[in-house]
């Protein structure tokens, strides 16, 4: 998936020295910040870059462009937590498997995913950019629930794809809900999700694991 375009004022190369320096700098930032993005500005982000303003703004348009871009470099790490839906094995195991991803997803980058929340709220740009990046998933779930469909693994139901695009915004939302939470059980959260997914798509529960 090429997202990056999406967010950089140009198409940069991978070695680009100065963009990954203003991307670690920004994190550097949202880390002391805690992830609130408001305080930081782009002089400061610059200056820890040991870049110019004007460097900045060859790259990104805003500091949400910015924060987009850094979540972007992370988005391999989702990739591979979904890549294990649509994989073998037990429905119950995978499931379970994705959704404890993304807890251990939220926790490590828990700053950065909430300013990347802030900035989705706060421009469009990226928040069309989250949009697209969610719908990437939908055709290898929707597929996934397609072939447990032929194979009688799981029952008729809704269209596949609609289907696949509500549960992937079940995923996001508890994202959001782990990142922005204080207190939560995590452990609760991940048996809902799992619970939500095996019946929405198997017609089972946890409880049911290793039945037909």
């Amino acid at each position: 998936m090429s997202a990056r375009a999406r967010t950089d004022r140009r198409a940069p190369h991978r070695g680009d020295l100065r963009r990954s320096a203003l991307l670690g700098a920004l994190a550097e930032l949202l880390q002391d910040s805690g992830g609130d993005l408001d305080p930081i500005t782009i002089a400061e982000i610059s200056k820890r870059a040991g870049v110019t303003r004007s460097a900045f703004y060859f790259y990104f348009e805003n500091k949400a462009a910015a924060v987009a871009a850094t979540l972007e470099e992370m988005y391999d790490e989702i990739f591979a937590v979904t890549d294990v839906l649509v994989g073998a094995g037990d429905p119950a195991a995978r499931i379970e498997h994705t959704a404890r991803g993304l807890v251990e997803f939220s926790e490590r980058h828990r700053h950065l995913l909430r300013a990347a929340l802030e900035a989705r709220y706060a421009s469009p740009e990226v928040r069309r950019m989250w949009e697209a990046d969610r719908q990437a998933f939908i055709p290898a779930i929707a597929a996934m629930i397609d072939g447990e469909r032929a194979a009688g693994r799981a029952p008729d139901g809704a269209d596949a794809t609609a289907l696949a695009d509500v549960l992937l915004l079940l995923n996001e939302r508890l994202l959001e809900r782990l990142t922005l939470g204080d207190g939560l059980d995590r452990e609760n959260y991940v048996n809902a999700v799992v619970t939500v997914w095996l019946r929405t798509v198997y017609g089972r529960t946890p409880a049911d694991r290793g039945t037909s």
